[in-house]
């Protein structure tokens, strides 16, 4: 029987009967004060690439991944094929979903058609079946069919969550347009391609009251034009993910598994985020899980897709270096890991399950155990404190170490 304790850091709701009532092998105790238990993880930003690119990973591989990472609750992105853009385009993940997902995966429907920005999706039809609307991977250039789908996402009573670039800004660009590009000849991506579509964006959530959230942020301009929306009214919420709290472009090598989007940014970037994280301009911390093959990723910076995985290091990492290194209490971390992305996103208070932890189990992060299809991450053979022993959503065991 493992002993554990909800009592440590009594940051959460009482999940002592949901413990109960699962019937896991996990008793209450004081007696071992290394292990908790905490309620399952909301991670509001993943992808998990069926149906389409199942090469690259399932929702039978991911959910399985989130669950060793103390997930119960995901939202799957839509840049899929086909494009969950309407009813029948989404049934296949739907169907995928209840085939294949051990802990509940939620779909996000499209915002536009094929997510071309051109025209609305089926909005409406959607909305009973999807957790919130997104492009994401694919900013909506034209401000116009911005403000119409905001409209609409706002009569709907819908999150819209939105990738913010402007590609107009780009130029071929695939890192960060800082001091690593201009030495190794990479052409780099502005931080500008980012924020300006933040600013505008804000400016029009006022004027529809849509429910806009803002993906990945990544640049100390976005941190501050989303606290100044928040101070004047705007109801904006955001996310970042560990590798931008973590990492800054002082860590690229020429490697693929350094290569997403948004890209690592600079120091000022990184601590304007953490910033943000501490004051709560930042919400919620979303990992961005987006496997791809290990061909693919062994392409290096500039020809690798973007993307990395995340979903099953997110806790130990954000554990070992912002909680154990002073930076954040764990109070904030799990508001951020927990509470605040369900509140947002309409998912009830408390998650239907849990997971139990032995934080003072040290390792180091090995891709080739995990359980994702995916192995780029830039934090191969980093460090960690935080073992996930078990994970148990509605009762049933779903990953056990």
């Amino acid at each position: 029987m493992l002993k554990a304790s909800v009592s440590k850091c009594g940051l959460i709701p009482d999940i002592a009967p949901l413990v109960a009532e699962s019937g896991a092998p996990v008793s209450l105790s004081e007696e071992n004060l290394s292990s908790v238990i905490l309620p399952g993880f909301c991670d509001v930003h993943v992808h998990f690439r069926e149906p389409g690119f199942s090469y690259k990973e399932t929702i039978a591989t991911g959910s399985r991944a989130a669950a060793r990472g103390g997930y119960t609750e995901v939202l799957a992105m839509p840049n899929l094929s086909p494009v969950p853009d309407s009813v029948e385009n989404l049934k296949p993940e739907l169907d995928a979903i209840a085939r294949g997902a051990v802990v509940s995966v939620r779909p996000y429907g499209a915002l536009t058609v094929g997510e071309k920005g051109k025209e609305p999706a089926d909005l409406e039809g959607l909305a009973p079946f999807v957790a919130a609307f997104s492009d994401d991977g694919k900013g909506v250039q034209d401000m116009g069919m911005m403000r119409e789908v905001m409209t609409r996402c706002a009569a709907l009573d819908k999150v819209l969550a939105a990738h913010c670039e402007d590609e107009s800004l780009l130029h071929g660009g695939y890192i960060h347009a800082g001091e690593y590009a201009a030495a190794h000849g990479h052409r780099g991506i502005c931080s500008e391609s980012e924020w300006r579509p933040i600013e505008r964006d804000v400016k029009l959530a006022a004027e529809t009251g849509v429910k806009y959230h803002v993906c990945h942020i990544s640049c100390r301009e976005s941190v501050e034009i989303i606290r100044e929306a928040k101070k004047s009214g705007v109801g904006v919420t955001c996310e970042t993910a560990p590798h931008y709290l973590l990492l800054d472009e002082s860590a690229l090598c020429e490697d693929g598994r350094f290569k997403m989007n948004p890209p690592l940014r600079g120091k000022a970037d990184r601590e304007a985020l953490l910033e943000g994280v501490s004051d709560g301009t930042i919400d919620m911390i979303a990992t961005d899980h987006a496997p791809h093959s290990a061909e693919e990723k062994a392409r290096g910076l500039e020809k690798s897709p973007f993307g990395i995985v995340g979903i099953e290091t997110a806790f130990p990492l954000l554990y070992t270096y912002l909680v154990k290194k002073g930076v954040i209490p764990m109070e904030r971390l799990l508001e951020m890991m927990i509470t605040k992305p369900r509140e947002r996103f309409g998912l009830g208070l408390l998650p239907e399950g849990f997971s139990v932890w032995d934080l003072e189990s040290e390792y180091a992060i090995d891709p080739a155990g995990f359980l994702s299809m995916g192995r780029a991450t830039p934090f191969a053979g980093v460090g960690v404190y935080g073992k996930c022993l078990m994970t148990v959503y509605r009762g049933k065991v779903v990953y056990k170490a």
